[in-house]
């Protein structure tokens, strides 16, 4: 299920799974973060999340004030979820967002009891969240559905394909 009531964020859910879908959908503009975020916990506390996957590549650089603000008042929200596993998508080459992401888990680690892994990529987050449950091509049709498949990810059902295409 698409979800539209956070204007700054991209969002998918799949009850069965308990997984939610982020990513950041006002280009450059990052006035409304904190608010978004804020809105984001509560969405995921009234839902019940334990599969997250928070697509970082499509996010711009965290400001140092925006990370602070996470660090002090946005964390302790997440770690009332129940979280289950977390995966954060950031490219090898989104270094700022990567060792801001970093900062943050150092600060929380010893009070965070879900797992967290990292991917390049959405399609391959989702396997591992879903336990490569049979509902991912209808979750990526969806998205896809929505975004188009030239969206900043390109076809995701298509990869999806591409990924278990029978070998020959």
């Amino acid at each position: 299920m698409i979800i539209n009531n956070i204007s700054d964020l991209s969002l998918q859910y799949d009850e069965p799974l308990g997984l939610l879908r982020v990513e950041w959908a006002s280009g450059d503009d990052m006035r409304g973060f904190r608010n978004s975020a804020e809105q984001l916990l509560y969405l995921g506390q009234q839902l019940g999340v334990r599969h997250l996957l928070l697509n970082m590549n499509t996010f711009p650089d965290i400001s140092v004030y925006d990370q602070v603000w996470l660090g002090t008042h946005w964390i302790s929200g997440l770690l009332q979820m129940p979280l289950e596993r977390v995966v954060l998508v950031n490219h090898r080459r989104r270094l700022h967002n990567q060792m801001a992401i970093d900062s943050l888990i150092a600060i929380a680690r010893p009070f965070i009891r879900f797992d967290i892994q990292y991917f390049p990529q959405p399609v391959p987050g989702l396997h591992w969240l879903s336990d490569h449950s049979s509902r991912l091509p209808a979750l990526l049709a969806e998205w896809d559905a929505l975004h188009g498949p030239n969206s900043l990810h390109g076809s995701e059902a298509a990869e999806y394909r591409r990924l278990h295409r029978p070998q020959a």
